[in-house]
């Protein structure tokens, strides 16, 4: 029996080392997080802390402080790794990193950390983003413009940078859906900017291959956005070759009224002339012949066609 009691006298003490050993590391690990952190080695304090809270959680109640304070920590060490990502312009790896912060923090309790990474995240996919467009990666931009806008769909701005991508890969109709869509999220004046823009463009590409009416619509489309000096051009010109003389000549004079001393204005002025003689209007005819009579190249025609007159 004496012997029995000495084995377990011997165990019982084994069993305080191994715990004084045991609480001893954790807070070993726990001071050398610290002093790591301190020095401004972020990764090392996070790993020492991590072991620490393995450490110290296994020891029960008696580790208790020190998973506390573990668990009161990790997240924002995660979430300063991730701001240095940032100043870093690693947008991938941020995202990373603030998603691991958001569920260590949800894991252990710190709501503010969680509430922070989940604000900052949108707008880094929204810095990558950016960055992809400027760079000219349209497929890359396009994605990540997208899931701003599944988070955030009254995000005027991502709205109009995805049809600024989409409008570059040629995909004019999910582009023009985009830019109303940010127009319906204030950025109404950009977004019917580009759209005059990208069709007046459209317009003219359809005009050089001789598609007329393709051309004219176009350029109807660009002026219903935003009125613009060219796509009365491309649209008078086109009705002009389509034979759609009054169209031809109300395009002409919105032209010039946006753009009065434009170079061709002499040229213009003198077609809307002839048009306006053809259609029997010999005073709007007259009108316009009088406004080219000292024009270099279209004088001695009008002085004519007065006569004639």
């Amino acid at each position: 029996m004496k012997k029995i009691f000495l084995l377990f006298t011997a165990a019982v003490m084994t069993a305080g080392v191994v715990f004084a050993q045991d609480i001893n590391q954790a807070t070993e690990n726990y001071n050398n997080g610290a002093m790591e952190l301190q020095m401004g080695n972020k990764e090392s304090a996070l790993n020492y802390f991590q072991t620490a809270l393995t450490m110290a959680e296994a020891l029960g109640e008696e580790g208790t402080d020190i998973a506390t304070n573990c668990k009161n920590t990790i997240p924002a060490i995660m979430a300063s790794i991730a701001k240095d990502l940032i100043k870093a312009e690693n947008f991938d790896g941020a995202i990373a990193q603030l998603n691991k912060a958001i569920e260590a923090a949800d894991l252990y309790g710190a709501a503010d950390v969680a509430e922070e990474a989940k604000e900052l995240i949108p707008q880094l996919v929204m810095s990558k983003a950016n960055d992809l467009l400027n760079a000219k990666n349209y497929d890359g931009a396009v994605a990540a413009y997208k899931e701003v806008l599944a988070g955030d769909p009254a995000n005027g701005m991502a709205a109009l940078r995805l049809g600024m991508a989409l409008g570059a890969q040629g995909k004019m109709d999910e582009a023009e859906a985009a830019y109303l869509q940010a127009a319906e999220n204030g950025q109404e004046k950009n977004a019917y900017k580009q759209l005059s823009t990208a069709y007046v463009k459209m317009a003219q590409a359809a005009s050089k291959a001789k598609k007329f009416q393709q051309a004219y619509d176009y350029a109807v489309k660009s002026n219903g956005y935003l009125e613009n000096a060219n796509a009365y051009r491309f649209a008078a010109s086109a009705a002009q070759q389509l034979g759609k003389n009054d169209d031809c000549i109300a395009n002409y004079e919105k032209y010039l009224e946006l753009k009065p001393n434009a170079k061709d204005a002499g040229g213009v002025k003198y077609t809307i002339a002839a048009l306006y003689q053809q259609a029997g209007n010999k005073e709007k005819a007259k009108e316009y012949y009088q406004m080219v009579v000292n024009d270099p190249q279209y004088g001695a025609g009008a002085q004519q066609q007065l006569k004639t007159l």
